[in-house]
């Protein structure tokens, strides 16, 4: 078995429809990957294809299931915590079920952090004009200007703050004290980006067509966007009586 340095995250809920072919794509990648999926408790049986899998793939598919559904910030606090307790990755991915996130993006988003200098690689949808697929028109507004309205309150110079398809360098986890991170919805993402930002970390935004999910139901509703618009503000309230750490400027030199 080919080792890695490089492992994707990818939480579930009800995605048995989807999950086998994204993990079989991949593992399909010429890059080699290891896979951790963080199952909440999926009623749909998701977490069983998971584990039909790991007979396939033993070593590179992982799962922790947990009890109910508690929310995407803290399934990849979860897997972050897993991660962070084993040596072998560098770089740790998030991504989503339903091939909204092109599974050969992870090359480049890995490419810019590896090789460009970057300590978070998002894979942005707004970098390059709007690149969003088959979204209704409100949806793709809505989306947006949230994302301007976080930029502007913020500071950041993300232009896709809400982006949830993600690389980071180990020691941004490393640094970022996990436990200090309080949203539980999709202001998740937000707030880790922010968050690397007031440690010093280099956040690099990469173009990529995000394409809305063919296959299950989303899990995205006003009240989500509604978090993370009216939960920024607390966000940068906080950040005034916060101290941050300050990551030591000493890069890896794994590639």
């Amino acid at each position: 078995m080919q080792p890695t340095d490089s492992i994707v995250i990818i939480p579930t809920y009800n995605e048995r429809e989807n999950i086998e072919n994204v993990i079989r794509a991949v593992f399909g990648l010429r890059q080699v990957f290891d896979i951790l999926i963080i199952d909440d408790g999926s009623p749909d049986g998701t977490a069983g294809i998971v584990k039909s899998l790991q007979k396939e793939f033993p070593g590179r598919l992982f799962l922790v299931e947990r009890a109910g559904k508690q929310g995407l910030g803290t399934a990849y606090i979860t897997g972050f915590r897993w991660v962070l307790n084993r040596k072998d990755y560098e770089y740790i991915f998030e991504m989503d079920a339903d091939f909204s996130h092109n599974p050969s993006d992870l090359l480049r988003l890995r490419v810019a952090c590896a090789k460009q200098g970057a300590d978070v690689a998002v894979g942005s949808r707004y970098v390059e004009g709007v690149n969003v697929v088959n979204w209704p028109l409100g949806r793709v507004l809505m989306s947006y200007f949230a994302s301007i309205y976080v930029r502007l309150v913020t500071g950041m110079k993300v232009k896709d703050t809400t982006a949830g398809f993600k690389c980071y360098r180990r020691r941004v986890l490393e640094t970022i004290s996990l436990d200090d991170i309080r949203f539980k919805g999709y202001a998740f993402q937000v707030e880790m980006k922010f968050t690397a930002h007031k440690c010093g970390f280099k956040i690099v935004e990469v173009p990529i067509v995000f394409v809305n999910r063919v296959a299950g139901a989303s899990k995205m509703n006003g009240s989500i966007f509604g978090e993370a618009l009216y939960g920024v503000l607390a966000l940068r309230f906080r950040s005034f009586f916060h101290r941050y750490p300050h990551h030591k400027n000493k890069r890896s030199d794994r590639k």
